[in-house]
C-alpha cells in the first residue's frame, strides 16, 4: 500500500524537511579535519532538539546514532563514533532525518572534508547529485515509478567514464516511500529492472525519498559485523545524495531543500510546487 498524503500532511512533512536541511547545514560546517563522526552526531542532535523535532534514525532497528555518517568507501549506514576522525581529503555522507507532528523527512548530502580531493571524487559527487535531480524531475503526475529509476540510471550512464573504468550503481539499496514512517512502500530502484515491472502510477499525494548511491568501482557491497555499516566490496569510494520529495497537483516539492527545489528544477525545465509554508 502506498500512503497518499493530504496537502496539510505534506505541509507537516515540509516542516520536518526544513529541520533536516538545518541539520545538513550545521553538519557541513562541522565536518572539518580533526572532527569525529560523533561530533557531527552531537551537532545534529542539538539542531533537532532546538527545532522541537524528534530524530527518526536514533533507535530505528537499534541504530545508535541521530544521523548516519559514511566516510569514503562506506556507502550508507555508517555509525557515528569517537574513533572515526575526519581527515583532509575525506568525503562523508551525512544521512539525516527528523519527525514533526508524527511526519518524517529524510535526506543525505556528501561533504568534502578539507582539501586535496582527486578530480574523480569531485566528479563522482556531481554525477550522483545530478542523477538525483534527474530522478526528482521525473517525478511527474501520471508517469510510473520506473520512470524515476530510468532517469537516474540514464543520467549516470551518459556521463564520461571515470579513470577507474565506470560508475557502479549500488543495487542492494535504494529510495523509498516516506510519511508516517521513515521507510514505506514503494521501494525505488536506482536502475531499471525488468523483474520489478513499471511500478505504481505516480499521483498527487505520493512522497518519495529519492537517493542514488554511486561508487567509483563495483556496485557490490557488504555489511560489517556491526550489522549496519555498508562498504564497497573493492574499497572504491562511494557517494550518496538524497531528498524527500512530495508530488502535488502543481508538481514536485522537494521537502528537504531550503528553496523547495525551485532553482535545481528550473534548470531542468520543471516548475517546483509552491511551498505550503511560504
Amino acid at each position: 500500500m502506498v500512503e497518499i498524503k493530504t496537502p496539510d500532511q505534506i505541509a507537516k512533512m515540509r516542516a520536518a524537511g526544513l529541520v533536516v536541511a538545518a541539520i545538513h547545514q550545521a553538519c557541513r560546517d562541522a565536518a572539518v579535519p580533526g572532527a569525529t563522526t560523533k561530533d557531527l552526531d552531537e551537532v545534529a542532535a542539538k539542531v533537532i532538539s532546538d527545532h522541537g523535532a524528534k530524530p527518526n534514525f536514533l533507535g530505528y532497528g537499534g541504530f545508535p546514532g541521530n544521523i548516519c555518517t559514511s566516510v569514503n568507501d562506506v556507502v550508507v549506514h555508517g555509525i557515528p563514533d569517537r574513533e572515526t576522525v575526519l581527515r583532509s581529503g575525506d568525503i562523508i555522507s551525512v544521512d539525516a532525518g527528523a519527525i514533526v507532528d508524527g511526519w518524517h523527512a529524510d535526506a543525505a548530502i556528501t561533504v568534502f572534508v578539507g582539501e586535496g580531493h582527486a578530480p574523480e571524487v569531485h566528479e563522482l559527487s556531481r554525477v550522483t547529485e545530478e542523477s538525483m535531480w534527474a530522478g526528482i524531475a521525473a517525478f511527474r503526475n501520471g508517469d510510473r515509478l520506473v520512470d524515476i529509476s530510468r532517469a537516474i540510471e540514464t543520467y549516470i550512464r551518459r556521463q564520461p567514464r571515470p579513470a577507474t573504468g565506470k560508475y557502479g550503481i549500488v543495487e542492494e539499496y535504494g529510495g523509498h516511500g516516506i510519511g508516517t514512517q521513515m521507510h514505506m512502500d514503494p521501494h525505488l530502484l536506482n536502475y531499471v529492472s525488468r523483474k520489478r515491472g513499471r511500478g505504481p502510477k505516480l499521483v498527487p499525494g505520493m512522497c518519495l525519498a529519492i537517493e542514488p548511491m554511486v561508487t567509483l568501482g563495483t556496485p557490490h557491497t557488504h555489511v560489517l559485523e556491526d550489522d549496519w555499516t555498508v562498504k564497497t566490496d573493492d574499497g572504491s569510494w562511494a557517494c550518496h545524495w538524497e531528498h524527500s520529495v512530495a508530488l502535488t497537483e502543481e508538481g514536485p516539492l522537494v521537502l528537504t531543500a531550503v528553496d523547495g527545489g525551485k532553482a535545481k528544477l528550473a534548470a531542468l525545465g520543471v516548475t517546483a510546487a509552491p511551498d505550503p509554508l511560504g
